[in-house]
């Protein structure tokens, strides 16, 4: 998957990035119909501290849709596991959804012979 990382008012580090990318190609054991995915990372500063939060903010296109997350931690790479959680459930549940309706067969209706005799 081609993946795209930004990160906002920041230089992310390469082990960041390539933390990120191995993190995220595990999806393709679920759905290997994936084709790019857009990742933003943003700091937010606390209100009476000194410690920021992180967020990512992930976007996977799939055809037809995409599916987007956003999370947030005390480090990018627990907001990374808990974003990869959540996309694993959707790439599940839009796998199966798009399972559903491609095997889904037009019911047949039999006329029952209602003749008098």
């Amino acid at each position: 998957m081609k993946l795209t990382v930004n990160a906002v008012h920041f230089n992310a580090d390469e082990s960041l990035v390539d933390f990120i990318q191995r993190k995220l190609n595990k999806l393709d054991t679920f759905y290997d119909r994936i084709t790019e995915g857009e990742v933003y990372l943003r700091l937010e500063k606390g209100e009476k501290s000194k410690i920021h939060k992180k967020f990512i903010e992930v976007k996977l296109h799939v055809p037809g849709s995409s599916l987007f997350v956003k999370e947030k931690g005390d480090s990018f790479e627990e907001a990374t596991d808990l974003a990869v959680g959540v996309l694993t459930r959707q790439v599940k549940r839009f796998k199966q959804k798009a399972n559903d309706v491609s095997h889904k067969k037009p019911e047949i209706v039999v006329a029952e012979d209602t003749t008098e005799e």
